[in-house]
């Protein structure tokens, strides 16, 4: 389906996009290896995902252009690395994620851990992590929420119908789970969760999944266009208009969520700078 032209927007600071690439030389972004198409837009803004684990993933989503396949071994220095970019850029809220590694024990929970701790001893931004299912293993779990990031999410991507054409490799009822054990383990942390239209779902269905995602206590909810990424992954079914989103948000804000961003652009770690602001305003940080 091609893109209406209204999708289109200008491309924003070149010198300040290339001086945050300079910075993450070495270093995998899901903005990269997702082919977002906000990337120019957040690194001239410095806002940006770090992707850990590596950039192969052990799962194969229909939506996803991230590699798949079988992955190197975890590297201990990305941590530093990490830590090192967040200093240089001068960042105020890291976001992470990583590609799924159902190859190892823990799903990456130790590394995630590793990178929290780091990131909290040295620099003096808060922490947002959006971290797979760890195939539901609660050790996993608690190895992350023990580690005290302020925010932890958790997409669904799509609605229960699709989720076996979409997410093949997951499941539904466990990524709720995921997003209702965070809040169990510690009901401090702001959990949040995310979805893509235009796969081929249809309006009750949204609102249906985004009622199950709030009864998890999720705190907040990110809803976006799919895009596709390449020909070889899942067709736009339909483009959402602005006046669809907007009801959308508004639905979500009259079903408790705190915080509800929803737009054609919209993706996790987009506007990150309103996660910070809402941190602050419940004294998180």
């Amino acid at each position: 389906m091609p893109y209406p032209r209204w999708l289109l927007k200008p491309l924003p600071n070149q010198e300040e996009m290339h001086r945050t690439e300079w910075a993450l030389r070495g270093l995998n972004t899901v903005c990269k290896s997702a082919a977002c198409p906000n990337i120019s837009e957040c690194f001239a803004n410095k806002h940006l995902t770090f992707l850990i684990l590596g950039n192969i993933c052990t799962r194969n989503c229909a939506f996803c252009a991230v590699t798949h396949g079988i992955p190197l071994p975890v590297d201990e220095e990305e941590v530093k690395l990490i830590v090192l970019a967040t200093l240089n850029l001068k960042l105020t809220h890291v976001v992470i994620t990583s590609v799924t590694r159902d190859d190892l024990v823990d799903g990456g929970a130790a590394h995630y851990a590793s990178m929290i701790k780091a990131l909290r001893q040295e620099t003096a931004a808060s922490i947002e992590v959006l971290i797979p299912d760890f195939k539901g293993k609660p050790g996993a779990l608690r190895q992350v929420v023990g580690a005290t990031p302020q925010v932890i999410g958790h997409n669904l991507e799509t609605v229960k119908r699709l989720q076996k054409s979409i997410r093949p490799h997951a499941d539904y009822e466990r990524s709720l789970s995921v997003l209702s054990q965070i809040k169990q383990l510690n009901g401090h942390v702001l959990t949040k969760s995310g979805l893509m239209l235009g796969l081929g779902e249809n309006d009750d269905e949204i609102l249906e999944t985004m009622q199950d995602i709030r009864m998890t206590g999720c705190d907040m909810l990110t809803l976006g266009q799919y895009r596709q990424p390449g020909y070889k992954q899942a067709d736009v079914k339909r483009f959402i208009m602005e006046e669809g989103f907007k009801f959308f948000h508004d639905q979500g804000l009259a079903m408790g969520f705190r915080k509800v961003l929803a737009g054609s652009y919209v993706r996790s770690s987009l506007r990150a700078g309103e996660i910070r602001a809402l941190l602050e305003e419940q004294g998180a940080i």
